[in-house]
């Protein structure tokens, strides 16, 4: 238990409080005008410490620069490519605004007019990118109890609108791969495998089997702030994907002249940089496709997965087999995604169960025992 004792001070009797902290060390709060305040304060930090909610003022008063600095050093589970982002949004967002501020007097209302002021001049994602580093550093101010309560969360957040996708044909990725020139196979293999433009641009020639016709994905190089960072595929797991096998020879003509440890496309030591999404050969191709084909859409490398997956639904692939190429971490994700290219199932569910009624309904009507007999002549 703690204990309230008497002082003078410049302004009169006051009186203060002295208490033991849950790690024994000694803590106390002066100022108190009343005997009866300092002992209701008294009372409230032996049932915060009973109850495993109590905060040590001086923790609460720890920035959040201090914090986040060390927030940011334990991310060592973040890839370097999604690192960067969250790094971004505390340098330029969270940072400036909060860094002074001691957690224990950041209020909820604060946070909530912080969202709506750089919600009216930036986009969603990097909204909620900025909220979550700050509301991550909180949480970890909560869980060393520096807080009572993240004021953080519940606050009100934009919400991401989905980006309309775009599958090309089969004839539109030829127009596309011929326009390409000497890329065209590169296109042809990332809109018939769904391979991530990293984890394609990291094959290297002993990833290919041309007796099965599949590749083995186990690296993916990722441009980071300019320097291309070779790692694990994003789902962390290597996989084996297959490609058609019109692709065999192309692919054939990509491997010579290689050795086994050389990347499968571009020259086999650089990996071939994701082009200009402004100037680069990709774009030239897209508009070259579009004066040629006014129906042809403005697509990006991205797209050439989505066509994947289009084009291999088209085709009759299960959902299963659609996930293990794509490299989905489960079917259910596949459909959530991708669940706009199975609309045309339901009107042949519809149809299906309108034909099984049919024939539920005429075996009824038939005579027992007439069903699958044949009359004797």
């Amino acid at each position: 238990m703690g204990s309230v004792h008497a002082y003078d001070s410049a302004t009169g009797k006051r009186y203060r409080v002295l208490y033991r902290k849950p790690d024994h060390g000694q803590g106390q709060k002066r100022g108190f005008k009343t005997k009866r305040d300092a002992e209701l304060f008294l009372a409230s930090v032996e049932v915060s410490k009973a109850k495993g909610e109590f905060v040590d003022a001086s923790a609460a008063r720890s920035t959040v620069d201090a914090l986040g600095v060390e927030w940011l050093k334990n991310q060592t589970h973040l890839k370097p490519s999604s690192f960067r982002p969250v790094e971004i949004a505390w340098r330029l967002y969270v940072r400036p605004e909060w860094g002074k501020r001691a957690v224990g007097d950041i209020r909820h209302s604060q946070v909530q007019a912080w969202v709506s002021q750089i919600s009216a001049d930036r986009g969603a994602t990097t909204v909620l990118r900025a909220y979550g580093v700050l509301a991550s550093i909180l949480d970890a101010a909560l869980e060393d109890r520096r807080i009572s309560a993240n004021p953080a969360r519940g606050v009100n957040l934009p919400r991401k609108t989905g980006k309309k996708r775009v599958y090309l044909s089969h004839a539109q990725v030829q127009a596309l791969a011929d326009n390409a020139k000497d890329r065209g196979t590169l296109i042809f293999f990332l809109a018939y495998t769904g391979l991530r433009w990293g984890e394609a641009t990291g094959l290297r020639v002993r990833d290919l089997d041309a007796l099965r016709r599949r590749v083995v994905v186990n690296e993916n190089a990722v441009n980071v702030g300019g320097r291309i960072i070779v790692g694990t595929p994003k789902s962390h797991t290597a996989r084996s994907v297959p490609y058609p096998a019109f692709l065999s020879e192309p692919l054939a003509r990509e491997c010579e002249g290689k050795d086994r440890a050389a990347l499968l496309f571009g020259n086999g030591v650089d990996h071939v940089r994701l082009p200009d999404s402004r100037r680069g050969w990709f774009v030239g191709a897209v508009v070259k496709s579009q004066t040629a084909d006014k129906t042809f859409e403005r697509v990006t490398v991205h797209d050439l997965r989505h066509t994947a997956a289009s084009l291999s639904i088209s085709a009759g692939a299960n959902v299963k087999a659609v996930q293990r190429m794509l490299g989905h971490a489960s079917a259910a994700m596949t459909l959530d995604t991708y669940a706009d290219l199975f609309e045309d199932d339901l009107d042949d569910v519809a149809t299906a169960l309108d034909q099984a009624r049919t024939s539920a309904s005429v075996a009824n009507l038939l005579p027992n025992g007439d069903i699958g007999k044949r009359k004797t002549p």
